[in-house]
């Protein structure tokens, strides 16, 4: 089982995770409401496409771009579809 802890908080938690690059990337049925979509931050991988980026809100504060997914992935990178990673630096990942 997998977790991604933000002040006390579980972001998100399963034992299905995929991991690439070093990440783990979670399915979307496995991660808290607490992450909303309002975050304009995109970036491009040449190899998996157009990341989206979240922001959380924690107790009155909102960590931005904590997490990303690819809603369109290309074909190399279609097994994690809409699965969200994590950065690192931004919240506590327990394996």
């Amino acid at each position: 089982m997998v977790q991604v802890i933000l002040q006390g908080k579980v972001l998100a938690d399963s034992n299905k995770t995929v991991v690439v690059e070093n990440n783990h990337y979670f399915p979307p049925e496995s991660v808290s409401e607490l992450l909303t979509k309002d975050s304009t931050t995109t970036t491009f991988c040449p190899w998996k496409g157009t990341a989206h980026y979240y922001n959380v809100g924690v107790d009155g504060k909102t960590v931005t771009d904590v997490a990303w997914y690819y809603p369109e992935p290309y074909k190399a990178a279609d097994n994690i579809r809409d699965y969200v990673a994590f950065y690192k630096n931004k919240v506590e990942i327990k394996e």
